[in-house]
């Protein structure tokens, strides 16, 4: 089997902070192939997009590094996934 050149976006959307090749390519399949295509994008639209795509729903880990990854293509400082997770699950207790 060849091998292949790595793919450029997978690239440059794993120089995010949270972003591996796996969140890197479900960013991919929702047509968004560079960082900059983040800004302005709604985490949780783009979390159903994704469980649309998926075809059942998606763990909300997901949800959360789609937020940590959009707030950092806003301008916000880099911040690990897990703090969206905490301040998601206080919202909805709060």
């Amino acid at each position: 089997m060849p091998h292949l050149p790595p793919d450029p976006h997978i690239a440059a959307l794993t120089e995010l902070p949270n972003v591996g090749p796996a969140v890197a390519r479900r960013l991919l399949a929702l047509g968004i192939s560079s960082p900059q295509q983040l800004r302005g994008q709604d985490p949780d639209e783009l979390y159903e997009r994704s469980c649309a795509l998926a075809g059942r729903r998606e763990d909300l880990c997901l949800l959360d590094t789609l937020a940590a990854v959009v707030d950092v293509a806003n301008g916000g400082p880099a911040r690990p996934w897990w703090d969206y997770s905490r301040e998601r699950k206080a919202a909805a207790h709060g």
